[in-house]
């Protein structure tokens, strides 16, 4: 393990502002919101407040505020926070984030579930909280091809057990992060404890058993067809994306903010009161400044190759499963109970009243009393 901070060269930041600047927008596509992709206007704005506003030092202070590390594992450079909260050692939980996310995402979080206390919580409710970044992304180290989940979670059950010496831990995640954690559970159930899913990404190819499932297939396919060209693209052709965007920041911001502004809950907030440009481009800028817009894809690739995330018929995930189903992640409709046990063994399943794709940037609070709940009562 060695000791890691974010330190972003001033010179780098400054060529990343001057192409941003640089950048002009064709004159096409106004008035039509997001409709065909991100907004024109709203993308206007973030260039604006990119080039004048954005305080990328104070960004990367932010970024410093927990202690991280970077390791080697089987050949893999693995950088993760590891926050020693009131638990003191006895409570480990792995928190994996996905695509277009970074461990960024767990910063509201982080706090109120290592430190309860400070909140008008009980110190017994405290984690050691451990948040990797994932292969291919952010400061963690870029694979030579494609990436899987599946060898994504070998891995991190090496951090916890072998670098990190919790011989038992509980999984927490989201998006790719349900994907990791879930085959941790299916893989390492001697060393994971329970797991935590605000996705329910394994599958299997079982026909509905009734009504309710089929609904929701047909509402899931819907889904797709609306939202899911892009994990096409991903999975098929990345380097067509790569080379599109190539040297072009605003580019990349386009296509990772529309996926926050699409898959995000915006029945009572809008897009800007939901995510501030400082959340949003702090984000952008981590795969700016490590060069992980095109490795990152990779992991979508890897999905492929790994089988989609698809069980065989009777396999299924035995480590007891906690189920959030946000009913308004537009990307991924939550599966019914019935449909879920096929693949997993539910032992928990809570409905929040609002919030998307984004659990922990979007509902915050209540993924952290949810989190301490379910760890609770195991």
């Amino acid at each position: 393990m060695q000791k890691f901070q974010v330190q972003w060269d001033k010179d780098a930041v400054a060529d990343i502002i001057q192409k941003v600047k640089n950048c002009k927008l064709p004159n096409i596509g106004e008035g039509f919101g997001w409709a065909l992709g991100c907004d024109r206007d709203f993308l206007c704005q973030l260039q604006t407040y990119w080039v004048e506003k954005f305080d990328w030092q104070a960004a990367t202070e932010t970024l410093n505020r927990f202690p991280q590390y970077t390791t080697n594992i089987d050949g893999m450079d693995i950088h993760f926070v590891h926050v020693v909260g009131e638990a003191m050692g006895k409570r480990p939980l792995l928190i994996t984030h996905g695509w277009p996310g970074s461990h960024f995402e767990f910063w509201n979080i982080i706090e109120p579930l290592a430190y309860p206390t400070r909140f008008g919580g009980k110190a017994e409710d405290a984690f050691d909280l451990v948040i990797p970044s994932l292969p291919g992304f952010g400061f963690s180290g870029k694979p030579s091809g494609p990436f899987g989940q599946r060898q994504t979670a070998a891995i991190f059950n090496q951090l916890m057990t072998k670098v990190l010496n919790y011989p038992r831990y509980l999984a927490q995640g989201g998006d790719f992060g349900s994907i990791v954690t879930s085959w941790l559970g299916k893989d390492f159930s001697d060393n994971v404890k329970a797991i935590h899913l605000n996705m329910l990404p394994l599958r299997n190819m079982a026909p509905p058993q009734n009504k309710e499932e089929s609904d929701w297939m047909q509402t899931a396919m819907q889904s797709q067809q609306r939202y899911g060209a892009y994990a096409q693209l991903h999975m098929t052709k990345p380097m067509s994306l790569v080379w599109a965007t190539a040297d072009n920041p605003l580019g990349q911001a386009a296509w990772i903010t529309e996926r926050f502004h699409d898959w995000s809950d915006l029945t009572e907030r809008d897009f800007t009161e939901l995510y501030s440009f400082d959340e949003l481009l702090t984000n952008i800028m981590i795969y700016l400044m490590t060069d992980s817009f095109a490795s990152a894809l990779f992991f979508y690739v890897g999905l492929a190759q790994e089988g989609g995330a698809l069980l065989p018929e009777g396999e299924r995930v035995e480590t007891p499963t906690s189920y959030a189903a946000f009913h308004r992640d537009a990307v991924l409709p939550s599966a019914p109970r019935s449909r879920a046990e096929l693949t997993y063994n539910i032992t928990r399943w809570t409905t929040p009243q609002n919030g998307g794709h984004f659990a922990a940037l979007e509902q915050p609070r209540w993924l952290i009393e949810d989190i301490q709940d379910w760890a609770r009562n195991l």
